[in-house]
């Protein structure tokens, strides 16, 4: 299974969080899963952490790579999608996952019930 993590479950998943759904978290730590992450969630995630508002690793490419993400770059291709799709969702962020998911073939790992309102794969969460 290829996966991509949304800015929430990757969070989560680096913090051990609870509130990571358990088959996330299995789906997550199975070897075979191949696991991306978006350059626009470690982008959220910086500036989230310069105005104050989220508290993650200084180190986030050293921590992806000890956890065998993979980095998905965001494309020309990525950005059209993204601004070509349905404004069911105005989050920059978010639609920029969703575009990537779409058109890298990948499962998106997301608690944002909106995630749903796309033609997107979603790992299905209970």
């Amino acid at each position: 299974m290829k996966v991509l993590l949304d800015t929430h479950t990757l969070l989560w998943w680096l913090s051990a969080d609870p509130a990571l759904p358990p088959i996330a978290a299995q789906v997550i730590a199975d070897p075979d899963t191949v696991v991306a992450v978006s350059a626009a969630s470690a982008w959220e995630i910086a500036i989230k952490k310069a105005i104050g508002r989220l508290d993650a690793p200084d180190d986030l490419p050293e921590v992806l790579r000890a956890n065998n993400f993979d980095d998905l770059p965001i494309t020309v291709a990525h950005a059209l999608a993204a601004g070509a799709l349905p404004a069911h969702h105005a989050d920059p962020f978010d639609r920029m996952l969703i575009a990537q998911a779409r058109l890298e073939s990948l499962t998106l790992i997301t608690t944002r019930g909106r995630f749903s309102d796309y033609e997107v794969p979603l790992l299905p969460l209970g």
